[in-house]
């Protein structure tokens, strides 16, 4: 991608007025996105991304700058103005380079078939089949969205403590939407499957299956009566339900919060923050997962991290620069969306890791309360944790029984409260993909959950 040379003039120049540390991230990245909506094509897009980040540490201070100008001539003056605006008299010791290299043998997350290689009327036939098999559903389906999105990234970070590291990275994600309408209503179901893998994955699923399954919720909600509203338990599924961690949980744990005293969770460590029931962990390192990672966008390698051990707040997320604001080392969690953004602490993989109760039995010893079958989007509050959710798919508990649908329902909370609140966790533990942004720009994660209980929460609705 670059010769070594070019690269560590390049380092040695945003160093040049001084620094205490010196970075580039070099990409190229082939993305492809169809789109259908009825059965028909609406959208097919091909391109390509490439350009450099440079980064550099002055004390407390980041310098970034990025271009897709790759001449040597244009990034050595890039280099040299970044290096002026680091204002400081000494800069570090260039140290030789020790070579990495994750595009091969020792890529744990392979790829077997590379989109790029596959005719992308293959592609187009599996979505025209899966908008006909939402449609075929019900009459009452209206409208199907169909998608698809790859993208085959190769990256080189090098660093002035002598880092070289490169990574491919093929990702591949599919989305089903299915509405459902009457005269007055319009329901919406929705999946969205995708793996750090290549087109083998729509091997391993059944894409059909999935808008049939979107319909089957657009449907059930259309028919359904508005959720009553005030305090009571919550049962919330696995998979997407994992969501309210991530957000309301997630980014309070990341060190570009804590570092900035914006989490409800600094000075934590060590203390009881949830309930005995919860363990929850980010881990970049589970085989071909959606977030996951060889090494993150710093070169350090992904890793397991154990987040809450038991209740208790074992880690943050951490990346080298807020790292050291809080004395920590890296937990190989810095990520960005492209060159054009710097990197920082970010999310993989995050779960709460399964329990040892029965979903049956959760749901038979709950007399009365919400089964959040499928969540939806929400807003937090970094600072507080406190949250909105919305429950796409919902449905009445009675007796210990799942009873009539529900629609409308939401979520209210905070993010310290429902942890604590946690009193059943089950063993069915289940992944689902997602994209995250924040400042880094948008990066793809799983969050992930079993089946749990929060004995207590308010539910927005009516009644």
């Amino acid at each position: 991608m670059f010769e070594k040379q070019k690269v560590y003039d390049i380092l040695s120049e945003a160093l040049s007025f001084g620094g205490d540390f010196s970075e580039v991230f070099i990409e190229h990245n082939k993305k492809n996105s169809i789109s259908f909506i009825n059965g028909k094509a609406d959208k097919i897009v091909s391109g390509f991304d490439y350009g450099l980040g440079l980064r550099i540490f002055s004390g407390e201070r980041i310098i970034y700058s990025y271009t897709n100008d790759l001449s040597y001539d244009h990034l050595i003056k890039m280099a040299r103005e970044a290096s002026l605006a680091a204002n400081k008299n000494d800069g570090a010791v260039i140290n030789d380079f020790v070579e990495r290299d994750y595009r091969g043998d020792s890529n744990r997350h392979k790829a077997l078939i590379i989109p790029s290689d596959v005719d992308r009327q293959v592609i187009a036939d599996m979505l025209f089949d899966a908008s006909n098999s939402a449609f075929k559903y019900s009459n009452l389906i209206s409208q199907t969205s169909m998608g698809y999105f790859d993208s085959t990234q190769e990256v080189l970070i090098a660093n002035s403590r002598g880092l070289w590291a490169r990574d491919r990275r093929v990702r591949t994600r599919a989305f089903v939407s299915a509405v459902a309408s009457s005269k007055t209503e319009k329901q919406r179901g929705y999946l969205g499957p995708g793996a750090l893998k290549g087109l083998e994955f729509y091997d391993e699923i059944d894409l059909n299956e999935m808008a049939e399954e979107a319909a089957r919720s657009a449907v059930t909600m259309l028919k359904a009566d508005f959720c009553p509203g005030g305090k009571m338990p919550v049962v919330i599924d696995n998979g997407f339900g994992g969501v309210i961690f991530h957000e309301a949980c997630g980014h309070s744990l990341e060190a570009a919060a804590v570092a900035k005293n914006a989490s409800v969770f600094r000075d934590k460590l060590g203390e009881k923050i949830a309930s005995e029931k919860v363990t929850a962990i980010d881990d970049g390192t589970i085989q071909n997962e959606w977030g996951s990672i060889n090494i993150d966008d710093e070169g350090a390698e992904g890793r397991k991290n154990i987040l809450i051990e038991n209740g208790i707040l074992k880690s943050y997320i951490v990346d080298q620069f807020n790292g050291k604001k809080l004395g920590m080392s890296s937990t190989g969690s810095s990520r960005r969306e492209s060159y054009k953004f710097a990197p920082v602490s970010r999310m993989t993989n995050t779960y709460i890791e399964k329990g040892e109760d029965n979903a049956e039995d959760i749901i038979s010893s709950t007399d009365y309360g919400i089964y959040a079958k499928y969540m939806g989007g929400g807003s937090v509050n970094p600072v507080t944790g406190e949250f909105n959710f919305a429950v796409n798919e919902a449905y009445m508990i009675r007796n210990g029984k799942i009873a009539e649908p529900v629609r409308g329902a939401t979520i209210i909370g905070k993010g310290t409260e429902v942890l604590m609140n946690i009193d059943m966790v089950s063993d069915n533990l289940r992944l689902a993909p997602g994209m995250c942004g924040a400042s880094s720009g948008s990066v793809p994660v799983d969050v992930g959950q079993p089946m749990i209980r929060v004995n207590n929460i308010t539910v927005g609705g009516r009644g």
